[in-house]
């Protein structure tokens, strides 16, 4: 057994299983189309900015963690949806569903034991694999919490 395969474990733990937090699916499940654009009193975002933004920075996280051309992108603007509402039901939808295939195709980068996770990633500035997946964990977490305070405030959570 590879030396660092409890560590590829736990991080998978944190990456899908929320331990200490609402999972994704939790903090999605149920959420009523009509209240998806909604920004509440008291909150900066709806449910749907919440949703691409998550998306979006996992994805980014992603392509930088394993594409030598990969290029920043401009903050915030690049970082989250123009609108606070999903143009459709499909959109929502899509964004949902490449929010899951990233994060599975993260978790697969980490699960694969020829990935160094202690190794410089070469087109970084010392970024590793195991800092990538700390940070997707991290900003997923914080987002998802926010996404859940969303819900509460429109009465759309438990």
């Amino acid at each position: 057994m590879p030396e660092d395969a409890q560590l590829r474990q736990h991080l998978l733990s944190l990456l899908n299983d929320g331990n200490a937090h609402v999972t994704f699916e939790t903090a999605i499940e149920g959420l009523p189309p009509e209240k998806r654009g909604i920004r509440p009193d008291g909150a900066d975002h709806s449910p749907w900015e919440l949703l691409e933004h998550l998306r979006i920075a996992q994805w980014d996280i992603l392509d930088f963690s394993r594409n030598s051309n990969y290029k920043a992108h401009k903050w915030p603007d690049d970082y989250w949806p123009a609108t606070p509402a999903p143009p459709s039901d499909a959109a929502w939808d899509e964004s949902v569903k490449a929010f899951r295939k990233d994060l599975k195709t993260f978790c697969e980068l980490v699960e694969d034991k020829s990935t160094d996770l202690f190794a410089k990633i070469p087109h970084g500035d010392g970024q590793t694999i195991l800092r990538e997946a700390l940070l997707v964990a991290d900003h997923n977490a914080y987002h998802v919490g926010q996404l859940v305070l969303v819900r509460r405030l429109l009465g759309a959570w438990g």
